[in-house]
C-alpha cells in the first residue's frame, strides 16, 4: 500500500511561485550588466571617433564625417575640433543610450585626441 506524505498537496506550486518572486530580480541583474557593457562600448567608440576625427583635421580633410563614420551608426556623436599651433585637438562625444525602460540616456562619454597638424 503506497504511503502519502503529509501536505505534499499544498507544497506542489510553492517552487513555482518562489521562481516567480525571484524572477524580477533576476531581470534587473541581467538589464544592469548589459547596460554596464553598453556604457563601455560607448566610452570605446568615442575614442575611436575622437582618433578618427584628429587624423582627418591634421591632414584637412573632412573631419566631421569621418568622426562620425568611426563610431557605430546607431550611437549619437558629436565632434569639435580645436587647433593650436601645429597641432589640432578633437573632442568627440557619444551619448550613452539605456536599455532600462523608463530611464532616459546615461549621460555622455567624451574623449579626446590630438595630432600634428600636417602642412
Amino acid at each position: 500500500m503506497p504511503t502519502r506524505r503529509r501536505g505534499s498537496g499544498r507544497d506542489r506550486g510553492q517552487v513555482a511561485l518562489e521562481y516567480l518572486g525571484f524572477l524580477p530580480l533576476l531581470l534587473l541583474v541581467a538589464l544592469a550588466a548589459v547596460q554596464l557593457g553598453l556604457i563601455a562600448y560607448a566610452a570605446q567608440q568615442a575614442g575611436t571617433a575622437a582618433r578618427a576625427g584628429a587624423r582627418s583635421a591634421a591632414l584637412r580633410e573632412d573631419f566631421a564625417g569621418d568622426c562620425a563614420q568611426a563610431a557605430s551608426s546607431w550611437l549619437n556623436v558629436s565632434c569639435s575640433p580645436a587647433y593650436l599651433g601645429d597641432e589640432v585637438r578633437v573632442t568627440s562625444t557619444v551619448t550613452i543610450p539605456s536599455v532600462i525602460p523608463g530611464i532616459g540616456n546615461f549621460g555622455e562619454a567624451h574623449k579626446t585626441a590630438t595630432m600634428p597638424v600636417d602642412h
